[in-house]
């Protein structure tokens, strides 16, 4: 199916506004917390040490993930050799692959005005900006399973073509060991087979003697989880390391099958995704109301296009709604499939006036919002901008801030005024706005207070040069921004246990060593001098101690 011109034309344009959309910050800004700082940390330290199969987070071992992703955090340090450019660059590639690989399917299933219309759908979805923005382990695995999507319904709706079956199912695999749940791509084959035994028209039938080739897709997913779980268990179970068979015992059982079915946090009621649609996925969610219609007729119809990816994003919706612990970003996979499903009815929905006016009535709510919050805290002094000031370190460029956000705004309306002719335009213009603005401001205005960079360096400014610092009750934030010699004493252990080790640690060598120490991990024993008070970063106040505010009596004591 090759394409005219005019829309090679637009595909490129299509991918220009989404690089610079998904692009902007980057190499503004270092690893942010939650997780980036430390998945960063884990990948750098993979790096330093050449330890590949174990990762580590500080001294102690770190089970929660498998490990594909630090191994691509790696990756892209290896190409720039800079981790504030690299650490974003797996989920840049991972975003721009997810919409490629959704233009195309929906090009193949239908024409190239769907598929653009399914890609478009995926980038101004609230959860995959944010998500394609951080440098998180889910547009990775979105993308491996989109991926494996991609392979397995290339193969039962446009096929057969085993090729396409078997790398599907090797990406599933791919996705296993980046989070755990690439085996969802499987799923597919379920409503593929009822389709097939209802008799649905549309649908690949590779005939009889076929058993092999179907057999080969679980060889190619075991194969790509192989690829890291047998060097892993080989040398877990022969190294005689009992911190590598805790590692095991943990990933494969606790971060697993425990972790879903008596989750420890984030628990939330079985309907919550339905909220996180409603309200996350926006402003693609908006025309939900028209394609339930749409799809129901599709379903009469009995259009496997439709109905196969919509029906794998329904057994995924209910997977994660079973689990008591649930989280937004769990459901981001979905969303490919689901505008995929979407594609065919996107640009009649988008010439409905009903339609048209409720996405101007976002896009004018969400300008006025930052417009009004920037002008209220510059007039006035509004109990958030003094949290937000006070948490954030921000007493010298708070006005930055809501200056920033005015600006944002207005450009928005401004946008909408100006282009009010062409509706799709300007909220197209008003959302690159919003993206673009608020990632790149908040890059440089915030990341010396977010990054934990700032006070990192001011501790080291303190200590002097070749001063040894050790770290209590820290974040994987301050070892990854630590500036010259660093010791930390476990990350998941105690505050207390940290202090009374970081203590003895402290007066082997009163000369040369000071700790960086947690506000609330201060031990009764020491005192807190308002001299040694080193910042804040992370809404954490932290303070930088010597032998004379940590006295022996504090090792004594122990």
């Amino acid at each position: 199916m090759t394409l005219n011109d005019e829309q090679r034309r637009q595909l490129a344009w299509f991918f220009a506004i989404a690089l610079i959309v998904l692009a902007a910050g980057i190499g503004l800004r270092d690893p942010w917390p939650a997780d980036e700082p430390r998945f960063v940390l884990v990948a750098k330290q993979m790096w330093e040490s050449g330890e590949w199969l174990f990762p580590h987070r500080g001294r102690e071992l770190y089970p929660d993930k498998p490990p594909l992703y630090f191994w691509l955090l790696a990756a892209a340090y290896a190409i720039v050799r800079n981790w504030t450019w690299a650490f974003l660059l797996p989920s840049l590639l991972a975003a721009l692959g997810t919409l490629a690989l959704s233009y195309d399917l929906g090009r193949r299933l239908w024409s190239h005005r769907a598929g653009l219309w399914a890609a478009i759908a995926v980038l101004v979805t609230a959860q995959f900006l944010y998500q394609a923005k951080r440098a998180q382990i889910d547009p990775t695995v979105t993308f491996f399973i989109t991926l494996g999507m991609y392979g397995i319904l290339r193969h039962t709706l446009l096929g057969p073509n085993w090729r396409w079956y078997w790398v599907g199912c090797f990406a599933a695999g791919l996705g296993v060991i980046s989070k755990g749940v690439g085996f969802l791509t499987l799923l597919a084959l379920l409503p593929y087979a009822w389709m097939r035994w209802r008799h649905w028209p549309g649908l690949t039938a590779p005939g009889a003697g076929n058993s092999g080739r179907w057999l080969l897709g679980a060889v190619a997913f075991l194969g790509a989880i192989a690829l890291w779980l047998v060097p892993m268990l080989v040398t877990a179970l022969t190294s005689g390391d009992p911190e590598h068979r805790a590692y095991l015992d943990e990933l494969l059982f606790r971060q697993t099958a425990i972790r879903y079915t008596n989750a420890w946090h984030h628990q939330a009621p079985p309907w919550y995704f339905l909220g996180v649609i409603a309200g996350v996925w926006l402003p693609f969610s908006l025309a939900l109301p028209w394609l339930l219609p749409r799809w129901t007729r599709a379903l009469r119809a009995r259009d496997a296009r439709v109905w196969l990816p919509l029906a794998w994003s329904l057994l995924v919706l209910l997977f994660f709604s079973a689990s008591p612990g649930k989280r937004d970003m769990y459901i981001l996979p979905m969303l490919p499939m689901v505008a995929l499903a979407a594609a065919p009815y996107l640009d009649e929905i988008s010439g409905l006036k009903r339609f048209r006016a409720l996405l101007l009535g976002l896009v004018v709510v969400l300008g006025m919002t930052l417009v009004v919050t920037g002008a209220v805290a510059l007039s006035t002094e509004p109990r958030y901008e003094l949290q937000i000031e006070t948490q954030r370190g921000l007493a010298t460029s708070a006005d930055q801030l809501w200056w920033l956000l005015c600006a944002v705004g207005g450009v928005m309306l401004a946008s909408v005024l100006l282009l009010r002719r062409h509706l799709l335009p300007a909220v197209a213009m008003a959302l690159i706005v919003l993206v673009v603005g608020l990632f790149t401001g908040t890059a440089l205005l915030l990341d010396d207070q977010n990054s934990a960079r700032g006070v990192m360096q001011r501790a080291r400014d303190m200590a002097g040069a070749e001063t040894e610092i050790g770290l209590v009750g820290w974040r994987e934030q301050n070892l990854l921004q630590a500036v010259g010699p660093t010791v930390e004493f476990g990350f998941k252990r105690s505050p207390a246990e940290q202090f009374a080790d970081a203590a003895a640690w402290l007066h082997a060598a009163p000369q040369s060593r000071r700790l960086f120490v947690l506000d609330e991990a201060i031990d009764g024993c020491a005192r807190r001098d308002p001299r040694q008070r080193v910042g804040t970063a992370n809404r954490r106040q932290w303070y930088l101690l010597d032998s004379f505010t940590v006295p022996l009596l504090c090792v004594r004591a122990r």
